[in-house]
C-alpha cells in the first residue's frame, strides 16, 4: 500500500477504482482468451491486475493510460518491456492508424472510468469495422442499459445504438468490495462484439436514427404521434406497421431503422438539413452522454 501512495493514487478525478479480486481476474483473462497473434488493446491498466495476467500469454499489450503515475508504477514489473504505451486520452487514440499498421482487427479491453466509459464505447464505434470485440468492465446501471429490450424502463437510445452496432452480453456482475477505492455501484463485466455476419438492423444513415431516437426518447412518455409529429403523420407510421399511440420505449430497433430509411429514402431532410443534423451529432458526440441515458 506505500508503494501505491508514493505513486499518488487513486485519483478521483480521473474515476480510479482498481479491480482487486485474484477470482475475478481469472475469470476476466478467461473471457478475453488472448491469443499470441492477435492485437489487444487495454485502455486504463491501473495495477496491472489485468495487464500482467494477459501479458503471460502474449507478446505484445497495447496500452493507453493518461495517467503518467500509472506507466511510472507498471516500470517495475518484468513484463514492462511487453508493452507499447501511449500516455494519452482514450478518446483521442487514433485506432484506424493502429488497424493500418498492424493490417489485423483489433480486440479492446479494460476497467474503464465509468464517468467516460458510455463517452467511450461510442466514440469506439465509429471504427466499428475494424474491431474484433470489446471486453470491458462497466458501471452495471449501464451494462443493462446496454442490453435492455423494448418495454423495459432501461432501454433507451444507448441500448438501441449499441445493440445497431454490436451483440452485447452481460458475463459477470461484481460486488463494489472487489475494488479498491471501493466504489458507491455495482460493476458488470460485459462483452461487445460487432455485427458480421447475419446483421440484424440496417440503416441508411445512423446519424438519421440517432436524431429520431433523440426525438423520441427526450419525449418518452408522449406518444410518437405527438413526440414524433414534425418527421411523421399518423398515416406513415401505420403504413410503416407501426402504432402511432406507441412511446418511444414500446418501439423495436428494426423499427426505430424503418423509421430512418424513410426518412431517407423520401429525401424528407433536405441537403442543409442533413449537414445541419450531422453537425448536431458530432456536437452531441463531443459531450458527456448523459442524454444516452434518457
Amino acid at each position: 500500500m506505500n508503494r501505491i501512495k508514493k505513486y499518488h493514487f487513486p485519483i478521483k478525478e480521473l474515476g480510479q477504482n482498481f479491480l482487486i479480486d485474484k477470482d475475478i481476474i481469472a475469470q476476466i483473462v478467461q473471457i478475453i482468451n488472448p491469443k499470441s497473434n492477435e492485437i489487444l488493446i487495454e485502455i486504463g491498466p491501473g495495477l496491472a491486475a489485468l495487464t500482467k495476467p494477459i501479458c503471460r500469454l502474449i507478446k505484445e499489450l497495447i496500452v493507453i493510460e493518461i495517467d503518467k503515475n500509472l506507466l511510472n508504477f507498471l516500470k517495475k514489473y518484468s513484463f514492462y518491456s511487453q508493452l507499447n504505451i501511449f500516455c494519452q486520452n482514450a478518446l483521442k487514440f487514433d485506432y484506424l492508424d493502429l488497424y493500418n499498421k498492424k493490417n489485423k482487427l483489433i480486440r479492446i479491453f479494460g476497467n474503464l472510468p465509468y464517468h467516460i466509459s458510455t463517452t467511450l464505447i461510442f466514440y469506439l464505434f465509429k471504427n466499428i469495422n475494424i474491431i474484433k470485440d470489446m471486453n470491458f468492465m462497466l458501471q452495471k446501471e449501464v451494462a443493462e442499459r446496454l442490453v435492455a429490450v423494448p418495454g423495459s424502463k432501461l432501454y433507451g437510445r444507448l441500448s438501441i445504438i449499441a445493440q445497431y452496432y454490436c451483440d452485447i452480453k452481460i458475463l459477470l456482475n461484481i460486488f463494489p468490495e472487489r475494488f479498491w477505492p471501493i466504489p458507491k455501484v455495482h460493476s458488470s463485466f460485459v462483452n461487445l462484439t460487432p455485427h458480421t455476419s447475419n446483421v440484424p438492423y440496417f440503416t441508411h444513415n445512423i446519424n438519421i436514427l440517432s436524431y429520431i431516437t433523440n426525438i423520441a426518447f427526450q419525449q418518452r412518455r408522449k406518444m410518437l404521434r405527438h413526440s414524433l409529429k414534425k418527421i411523421f403523420s399518423e398515416n406513415v407510421l401505420i403504413k410503416l406497421d407501426i402504432d402511432p399511440r406507441l412511446r418511444a420505449e414500446n418501439i423495436s430497433i428494426s423499427q426505430y431503422c424503418r423509421l430512418s430509411n424513410y426518412v431517407v429514402k423520401n429525401n424528407i431532410l433536405n441537403n442543409n438539413s442533413k449537414n445541419t443534423l450531422k453537425k448536431k451529432n458530432e456536437h452531441l458526440f463531443n459531450q458527456r452522454y448523459s442524454w444516452l441515458l434518457r
